[in-house]
């Protein structure tokens, strides 16, 4: 690339490009504008070319045509090393445009908007911008093309040193911009799909498109000998791990974010205050109380050792008083709403100590999409958001109905369900786990571990099973250990012989008819 000798700048988002373009002007740089960027440069005291000037034919169509143009186009196509591209952009009058400054119409801010129309969306799809950013990225051997103000500076410095954008920078620039339209190109066809009436459109496209921005690289992976990275969805407000504003502590790696994530997704279903602890992404205690401290000395309990070096969530700004507990042992990860300023003042004495502000908590269930890697693929569906909209309304086939306080302690151990490990069996009393089986490959062997953890009596505790018992072997064990309601999907071809179980056992039991499998 040679010296920079013209640029054409045309943007829609103004934010630090009269400074910019006062940059290039004083160093000698010719520059092209359109519509209400050149009025801003003009009125800025910068001199400015208009592009229907340089090009002889003026912008049209309310707009849409300014840019669409051999002597634009062929001006950051034309390569410069190339004697034939030269002798062609000589013979038909197309002088080389050195720099491209151009950012896109705000299409997705202008769909965010309520009550945007069909036709305003339209017409906020840039056609002539994203036109001109390829066609100079496709020639970034001798076009420098800028799409994001943070690259202003960076490439105003090299210019002012040499004249010139550095090949790596350009090349740099080149890969942005190619991120950049496709995102843009991504968010329209989103956009443009949600356009389809409901019972016509397609839950699953045949080409599936996401857009993620990294967030940071990881120190590793899932484990020492793999590297990782972190990245964030476009757009999503609902509170979350990848939004949260990290206060303090080392450097969140792979496994506290998955942790972190469950910690949240868990403490999200209660409305009172609740705790949460997680640990290898299984929840290992779980309460909820009239305070905070209560709540989180409750969860803690349920299984102390597990709690050791733990990830906790709160639904809770975090008070004082539950920070000195929190200080009290070894934590990775603290997960909240909010911290108080004397709460944060004790937690900074645990300088390693993890602290993440998810910012103010959003009543009511989200939306949006799962998906799990697969070797070669992935698989996609919707997150699990199912929830009971009144447990007194399940069916009961059992003799006996279960009591208000058991209602209660059964919701309170459904919600916990969702978010263990399949096959998963918890045991509750009132608000407060006391012994969670995990992962078991058997739901016979998942009751007996939930038995084994306990650390209080399972007298008069209720049972929550993630699927149903295809045997009555699970009920009798839990009977044994002194549960005496339960709560499970149902749906077994031996449900009669569970039932039976439960009959002889004095317990009763709730079919949901939702299964909270979690792989």
């Amino acid at each position: 690339m040679g010296k920079v000798l013209r640029a054409l700048i045309s943007v829609s988002h103004k934010e630090g490009i009269l400074d910019f373009a006062k940059g290039l002007a004083k160093l000698g740089v010719e520059i092209l504008s359109t519509g209400g960027t050149a009025k801003l440069l003009r009125d800025g005291g910068v001199p400015v070319k208009d592009v229907s000037e340089f090009t002889g034919f003026p912008e049209m169509l309310d707009g849409r045509v300014k840019t669409l143009h051999p002597k634009v186009h062929g001006g950051l196509l034309g390569r410069r090393s190339n004697p034939e591209h030269v002798k062609q952009m000589k013979q038909h009058g197309i002088e080389p445009i050195d720099l491209v400054v151009v950012n896109l119409y705000p299409f997705e801010q202008t769909v965010a908007k309520p009550g945007c129309r069909l036709e305003d969306a339209i017409e906020n799809i840039d056609i002539g911008g994203p036109t001109m950013l390829r066609s100079a990225a496709k020639n970034y051997t001798d076009v420098a093309v800028v799409v994001s103000p943070r690259d202003y500076s960076r490439v105003l410095e090299e210019l002012q040193k040499t004249g010139e954008v550095a090949a790596r920078t350009r090349f740099d620039l080149c890969r942005t911009v190619f991120l950049h339209t496709a995102r843009y190109d991504s968010a329209i066809s989103a956009y443009l799909d949600q356009q389809v009436p409901e019972d016509e459109r397609t839950r699953f496209p045949n080409i599936l498109t996401l857009q993620f921005e990294k967030v940071q690289n990881l120190r590793y992976g899932e484990n020492p000998h793999q590297q990782g990275a972190f990245y964030r969805e476009f757009g999503r407000k609902e509170p979350s791990v990848a939004g949260a504003k990290q206060l303090q502590g080392k450097e969140m790696s792979f496994n506290n974010y998955l942790d972190a994530n469950s910690a949240l997704e868990l403490v999200k279903e209660f409305d009172g205050v609740a705790a949460v602890i997680i640990k290898h992404n299984n929840p290992c205690g779980v309460a909820a109380a009239a305070s905070q401290v209560e709540a989180y000395c409750a969860a803690r309990d349920c299984d102390p050792v597990s709690a050791f070096g733990g990830v906790i969530a709160f639904n809770r700004i975090v008070d004082a008083e539950t920070a000195k507990e929190l200080a009290s042992t070894f934590v990775e990860v603290v997960v909240a709403p909010e911290f108080a300023p004397d709460a944060l003042d004790e937690l900074k004495k645990k300088k390693d100590l993890r602290l993440l502000d998810i910012g103010p908590m959003v009543s009511g269930a989200a939306e949006g999409m799962d998906l799990k890697k697969v070797a070669g693929g992935l698989i996609y569906q919707d997150r699990d958001l199912g929830r009971l909209a009144n447990i007194r309304s399940l069916a009961v086939p059992t003799k006996r109905k279960p009591t208000d306080e058991e209602y209660r302690a059964l919701e309170f151990a459904w919600k916990v369900c969702k978010h263990v490990k399949s096959n998963a069996i918890i045991f509750v009393a009132g608000e407060r786990t006391i012994g969670i089986g995990a992962g078991q490959m058997s739901r016979l062997d998942s009751v007996r571990l939930a038995v084994m953890k306990a650390r209080f009596p399972l007298k008069g505790t209720a049972l929550a099973s993630d699927a149903f018992f295809p045997f009555r072997d699970g009920p009798d064990e839990a009977a044994k250990a002194g549960v005496t309601t339960i709560i499970q999907p149902g749906g077994s071809m031996r449900d009669e012989d569970v039932i039976k179980a439960a009959d002889e056992n004095g317990i009763a039991m709730v079919f949901t008819g939702m299964r909270h499998f979690r792989h």
